[in-house]
């Protein structure tokens, strides 16, 4: 295995020992009421704080290799109709082993198993349930987490995709094929944990 690949495995396998999203954002970590300001810190910081989602991003860049950048708007908006969702019909049963599982599905995808359009109801999950955390706020402070939420995922997607690209030539199909058994492995084992925990 060539060396530069080593942190491009290690961080899955890390990331198995944390456990998977549970909903929290930086306003319950820091004990503070919703507001403009805190629902906009809130949003930014909440991809950041759940391992499958980060992943999930994350990992969404290597099918971005192959597409214009024009493709992450259409996912960013799917998951903001997902959060619409969610906060309009809130209490999808299973919503967090789905958000796990997302990622054995952008695995496939990127194997070539799955097509493309796979991903649209993937992300639309994630949307749904990055908006769990914010029931029961006022409209502002909803109306900023999800401009932060929006900022942060699409940030994301973008420095990922920028740093693939510059891999180039690095990122041949044998080692996208060992990224993809990560994310398989991580997206079974947390979907798993979802649903006997």
């Amino acid at each position: 295995m060539v060396a530069w690949m080593a942190p491009l495995l290690v961080i899955p396998a890390l990331l198995l020992l944390v456990p998977a999203a549970q909903a929290h954002h930086l306003l319950h970590l820091l004990h503070l009421q919703p507001s403009p300001l805190g629902g906009f810190l809130s949003g930014v910081a909440h991809p950041l704080l759940g391992p499958d989602h980060l992943l999930f991003l994350l990992a969404l860049s290597l099918v971005g290799l192959r597409h214009r950048a024009i493709w992450m708007l259409g996912l960013l908006a799917t998951g903001l109709c997902g959060s619409a969702l969610g906060l309009l019909l809130p209490g999808l049963p299973g919503a967090e082993a789905l958000v796990s599982f997302s990622l054995v599905v952008l695995a496939l995808v990127l194997l070539g198993r799955l097509p493309l359009l796979a991903l649209v109801p993937a992300f639309a999950v994630h949307g749904y349930v990055l908006s769990a955390s914010v029931l029961g706020w006022t409209s502002m402070p909803i109306t900023f987490y999800l401009l932060g939420l929006l900022l942060s995922q699409g940030g994301l997607l973008l420095l990922s995709l920028t740093v693939l690209r510059k891999l180039g030539a690095r990122l041949t199909a044998p080692v996208q094929q060992l990224l993809a058994a990560a994310l398989i492995g991580c997206g079974g084992a947390w979907t798993w944990s979802a649903l006997v925990g």
